[in-house]
């Protein structure tokens, strides 16, 4: 028996049946595709509500500057914060809270969005009210990762932390696939101005209601981890203070495969509009499709890593993309079939990070200090270079040198290949619980 499961076992009452890891499974699943519903429904909705959100050419310089801070800093900034408090939240009080804490504050913040008043009606009100949804949806997202990861990966039976890893992505993906399904089905049953008026409201109550679900699945959740004393609890910083080489490691894990999987699931298709002239609807449906074929992959990359192990995949994600990022891009044209081409077989390589990402970060820090230790690294490595990278690539094309971006992902690629060369083979050690 695993640690994991005597644990689990062990806090079960006498008499009562343990969860299944299929309700583990689920309760992290699912609530995190909620999460990251209501996190994508933002960025597509955002052409119907920007023009009642923030005016035109407002004469208050306070306007552009706030729906700049909530463009920017409110979505990625914020999202270190809150791996940083969350995983703390999580390290000291349990993973159930800190879940159950996360999929509140986004279910508040999209409910808020929802809620937000008109700039005609309220002023500069409106936007203030905006940038404090995304404030609370940063910061839960932020957590969402430090909190789910380390009960994903604690769940999981012997020899399986691969597979449950896998499912961070898969629901991530469904999450986006079901905000921007939600999204053109609105627009297509509704008319352009009543999607302007309210129509937008709509995607995000649903939001508000889907985090119910996803709150009362995670509220029958087992933990995962033994309940400490009050003076056994870690500090909110010591995973940094004490795993300062470990705190860097999860920096290098994921520098080059947050580049790569931003730039492949969300800046690909505007680099092929804006480079190749491509279709912008033809484009969304590209997206659609590599996104669904993305998540299926991402199951078999976790249960290849389970038998072969986790180095093996880095490995070949890293060099593949360091070696084929360059040519693939330059392979985009208008042409559908290339850009369905190039996309679905850069989510072949990614998939060798994006499977075990979350068991590689878990088997990295002990215990006590994971959830912490993971959520302010990665959240912070995802800001400055996954966040940032349809504004690299944008920025390249307008300085007249949009042949720079390819080699940038390549090249931060290449960085996370010599770093993974260093790392030692945890597929098959006993997890630390």
């Amino acid at each position: 028996m695993s640690n994991a499961e005597y644990i689990a076992e062990e806090r079960v009452p006498d008499g009562a049946r343990p969860p299944s890891r299929l309700r583990q499974l689920a309760a992290a699943s699912i609530g995190n595709a909620v999460e990251w519903y209501d996190w994508y429904a933002y960025s597509f909705l955002a052409v119907y509500f920007a023009e009642q959100v923030f005016p035109h050419g407002a004469g208050n310089s306070l306007v552009p500057l706030l729906s700049t801070f909530a463009v920017f800093a409110v979505g990625f900034f914020m999202r270190p914060v809150g791996g940083l408090l969350m995983g703390a939240l999580a390290d000291r009080r349990g993973r159930r809270t800190a879940l159950t804490l996360t999929i509140l504050l986004m279910g508040g913040g999209s409910l808020l969005v929802a809620l937000t008043p008109t700039y005609a009606a309220t002023g500069v009100l409106a936007p203030a009210v905006l940038v404090l949804a995304r404030l609370v949806q940063g910061l839960s997202v932020g957590g969402e990762f430090a909190a789910s990861t380390t009960f994903l990966v604690e769940s999981a039976g012997p020899g399986r932390r691969g597979l449950f890893s896998s499912f961070q992505y898969v629901s991530t993906t469904a999450g986006q696939l079901l905000a921007s399904g939600t999204a053109a089905l609105l627009a297509t049953l509704l008319t352009e101005r009543q999607m302007g008026q309210w129509g937008w409201r709509v995607a995000f109550l649903f939001g508000a209601l889907l985090s119910l679900l996803g709150l009362w699945i995670r509220r029958g959740a087992q933990e995962t981890i033994a309940e400490r004393r009050a003076a056994e609890r870690p500090g909110l910083f010591e995973a940094l203070r004490r795993h300062p080489r470990q705190s860097l490691l999860i920096c290098g894990i994921t520098a080059g495969g947050t580049l790569a999987y931003y730039t492949w699931t969300t800046y690909l298709p505007t680099y092929a509009q804006v480079n190749a002239g491509f279709d912008k609807g033809d484009s969304l449906t590209v997206g659609t499709l590599s996104l669904a074929f993305f998540a299926l992959l991402q199951p078999l990359g976790g249960l290849l890593s389970d038998r072969i192990g986790r180095k093996p995949l880095l490995l070949g994600f890293s060099l593949g993309f360091a070696v084929l990022a360059v040519p693939l891009l330059h392979l985009v044209t208008d042409a559908f079939l290339s850009l369905l081409l190039v996309q679905c077989a850069g989510m072949v390589l990614l998939t060798g990070y994006t499977a075990i990402a979350a068991a590689v970060n878990a088997e990295v820090f002990p215990a006590r200090v994971r959830a912490a230790g993971i959520g302010f690294p990665y959240s912070l490595t995802v800001a400055l270079f996954g966040g940032t990278a349809p504004y690299v690539g944008t920025w390249f094309r307008q300085a007249g040198h949009p042949d720079f971006f390819p080699w940038y992902v390549a090249v931060l690629c290449l960085v996370s290949f010599l770093v993974y060369l260093t790392l030692p083979e945890t597929a098959r050690q006993t997890l630390d619980t």
